[in-house]
């Protein structure tokens, strides 16, 4: 098997953007290419893969990933110079461990019934989830999330909106696609992400759950070109002060998932609203682990972290609170 290959999107001090590439320990900035949509773009002209398109394109000159890292110069690994047509959406409930949390939020709400909503959604994509080549499988929740200005990179702060009731970090998996000219969604890799959402608001009624995902959302810096594995073993922490005041692992990947990765991106991409050419989509995958079901209340200030092999690199980001903004209506 040939070593993972992994993209990340570089910018210098002086604002000179660059498409980084590494392989095994090395690692080197890729000749003629300024952006990870535009290789990808030039890849599906090509009718080849990125993989094979960066190693024609040659080095231009190796970098030291983890210094980059530390000082500031490794972004989103995608985005779009117009955020308008970068599409950010997920699923829920798709992993084993899922429908707890879940569970628990509303049980209440649904005292009547021996299966929440919830439950009864998370045990249909457990039956009907994955799905035999050629099958259509049980759809998943799905929800909208915003558009790329709700990207945020690695060390940027996750802005908790003003009228929000909760931060909360959801450390998962995210796929990143390009719609290509003939409107055929092409899979460019996986990201390490962190699905940040309000999870008081949701508790209040699963029915706000739209609600509580128009939030931002962080992606890692790297991006895993090709297969994910099966198996994803990752932590995720909470740090207050420098301290880690919470942590837990988390499991992801499709061997612990109810649904299959094709499943999930056959009931995105069935809609032609999500086939339109030249967009991004940055689709999550969902978790199964929250700080929220363990009580913790997060706080501005807190660092969320997220690492998980075969990611190299961390995901590190600060949760900070928005100034509250205008948001009246005029009459015309």
């Amino acid at each position: 098997m040939a070593p993972m290959l992994t993209l990340l999107q570089h910018r210098s001090r002086g604002g000179a953007r660059g498409v980084a590439a590494c392989r095994d320990r090395e690692a080197w900035l890729v000749k003629g290419y300024a952006d990870v949509r535009s290789l990808a773009a030039a890849a599906i002209a090509r009718g080849t893969g990125i993989a094979a398109l960066v190693e024609e394109a040659g080095s231009g000159g190796e970098i030291d990933l983890a210094a980059a890292l530390a000082a500031g110069e490794l972004i989103a690994p995608i985005d779009h110079e117009d955020p308008a047509h970068l599409v950010v959406t997920g699923t829920g409930l798709t992993h084993l461990g899922s429908a707890e949390g879940r569970d628990k939020m509303h049980r209440a709400a649904a005292a009547g019934e021996k299966l929440t909503d919830s439950m009864r959604m998370f045990l249909e994509g457990l039956e009907g989830g994955k799905p035999a080549p050629g099958e259509t499988g049980q759809q998943p929740e799905w929800f909208y999330k915003g558009d790329g200005t709700h990207i945020a990179g690695p060390g940027e702060p996750l802005n908790m909106p003003a009228f929000a009731r909760d931060g909360g970090e959801e450390p998962e998996l995210a796929g990143i696609y390009l719609i290509g000219p003939d409107g055929t969604p092409h899979r460019l890799g996986f990201c390490l992400a962190n699905e940040f959402s309000d999870h008081v608001t949701e508790r209040h009624n699963y029915l706000w759950l739209a609600h509580s995902k128009l939030r931002q959302a962080a992606l890692g810096p790297e991006l895993i070109v090709g297969a994910l594995p099966a198996d994803v073993r990752g932590t995720s922490r909470i740090l207050r002060d420098g301290e880690v005041m919470w942590e837990k692992p988390f499991l992801s990947g499709e061997a612990n998932m109810s649904h299959s990765i094709a499943n999930l991106e056959y009931h995105h991409f069935k809609y032609p609203l999500f086939r339109r050419p030249g967009d991004v989509h940055v689709h999550f995958f969902g978790t199964a682990t929250l700080s929220f079901s363990d009580g913790v209340q997060t706080r501005p200030g807190d660092v969320f972290e997220i690492e998980a092999a075969p990611f190299r690199l961390p995901l590190r980001n600060p949760l900070a609170l928005a100034e509250p903004q205008q948001a009246a209506v005029r009459s015309l």
